[in-house]
């Protein structure tokens, strides 16, 4: 496990004893327990110097992807789709009804689609009838999702994970000529409503509190455009181009929120504080990969193999600042103003950056991430890292699944 993490818990424990025996104490502690490893400072001119992971088996990590799977089969709605917003607390995120949970309901069911088509066996009778299920969900209900109000727009998440489900599925009815006229006329419109949904600033935000505009005047948001992006990509990969415009216009705003060591504001309403926890390399952790990620599969050649090769390993050395905000009910009440739904999302995008490398170079960095995510599967086989009504299991599942899918060696 990462050093860091440790050192991490041990600077906690430094902070509790400051508070409950005062500085004496707390400068004992601190000096019996130093941390392990000293972070390398940032050279893009050569790749970083990796610790020694001890690589989980291919077994290990595919008996884990097994359960992932068994999970996310017994969870899928009778109707087919995954999640619902049942499983309420007093500390709910914004969620304007019904729209908002549509919206909640599209991503997790794409992102579901997505996971079993990817990670499920071909006998796997029972995964290849819930892609099913999910398929025929997503082909009625999708052409219908839209912005809860004017000041919810979290349907561009389900719009971008739609956009990758589909191409799975693209990939999958291949040669079924009706079946793929459908996927096309489906990911177009996902493309009209990104069009339709994007900021006046270009990329997306997923809230507008200024004017509640027919043209949302939400700021950008680096994330949400980088998973848009990413997701746009793939489509264009089995020959669906999205629109240039909304594509330049996406890759103008993540740059103007891009820092220079490669990571990101928040959003681009907080350019004016870009050393604001949020805005800092901590607080960027769980998104940098994803940004980078967008910008280099759209062209941009100043995201080297060695930009992603440091954030990757930054992301195992450092992974503590965004372990100790996971399961938090708060969003961003941890150090860096880290939220806990950061977790599986960063991961999941970092992993594809993995997949950007030389096959002949991956190794060390799948074992990384293989070391972070499987220890963290609970006993029903499951992954969360933030409680949202009950689309987190499912949605963390999904990205977690396909995090150690590409952790798997190539055969």
């Amino acid at each position: 496990m990462s050093g860091a993490r440790d050192w991490l818990q041990a600077v906690v424990f430094v902070a509790t004893a400051v508070m409950v025996s005062g500085p004496v104490v707390a400068e004992e502690a601190a000096l019996a327990d130093p941390p392990p490893t000293r972070l390398q400072k940032l050279d893009f001119s050569k790749p970083p110097s990796l610790p020694e992971v001890d690589a989980l088996s291919a077994e290990t990590i595919e008996q884990s992807i097994r359960k992932g799977v068994d999970f996310l089969v017994a969870d899928q709605n009778p109707n087919g789709s995954w999640g619902s917003p049942t499983n309420t607390k007093d500390l709910n995120i914004y969620a304007p009804v019904p729209g908002a949970h549509h919206a909640f309901r599209t991503a997790t069911t794409s992102l579901c689609l997505s996971a079993l088509i990817e990670c499920a066996a071909s006998d796997d009778a029972a995964a290849q009838t819930a892609i099913e299920k999910g398929e025929a969900w997503l082909f009625e209900y999708l052409p219908r999702l839209r912005r809860a109000d004017g000041t919810a727009i979290y349907n561009v998440w389900g719009h971008l994970y739609s956009i990758e489900a589909l191409v799975h599925l693209h990939k999958r009815h291949e040669g079924d000529t009706q079946k793929l006229t459908e996927i096309r006329t489906l990911i177009e419109q996902q493309y009209d409503m990104l069009r339709r949904y994007e900021s006046v600033d270009g990329g997306w935000g997923y809230y507008d509190f200024r004017y509640q505009a027919k043209r949302p005047t939400s700021s950008s948001i680096s994330f949400v455009g980088g998973a848009a992006l990413v997701a746009m990509q793939q489509a264009k990969s089995i020959g669906i181009d999205p629109p240039r415009n909304v594509v330049d216009r996406a890759v103008a705003a993540i740059k103007r929120q891009q820092k220079p060591d490669f990571t990101y504001l928040y959003g681009e309403y907080l350019k004016d504080r870009p050393m604001r926890e949020i805005n800092r390399p901590g607080g960027s952790l769980g998104r940098s990969q994803c940004c980078n990620l967008a910008l280099r599969q759209w062209g941009d050649t100043t995201v080297t193999d060695n930009v992603l090769k440091h954030w990757l390993y930054r992301l195992y050395e450092r992974n503590g600042w965004l372990d100790i905000g996971r399961k938090r009910p708060i969003p961003h009440e941890s150090w860096f103003q880290v939220a806990g739904y950061f977790y599986y999302f960063g991961h999941y995008y970092a992993a594809m950056c993995v997949d950007q490398l030389p096959a002949a170079e991956r190794a060390p960095y799948q074992a990384m991430l293989a070391d972070l995510i499987v220890p963290l599967q609970e006993k029903n086989g499951c992954w969360w890292d933030y409680p949202l009504y009950d689309y987190h299991r499912p949605y963390g599942t999904a990205m977690a699944t396909m995090t150690l899918q590409r952790c798997l060696p190539a055969e």
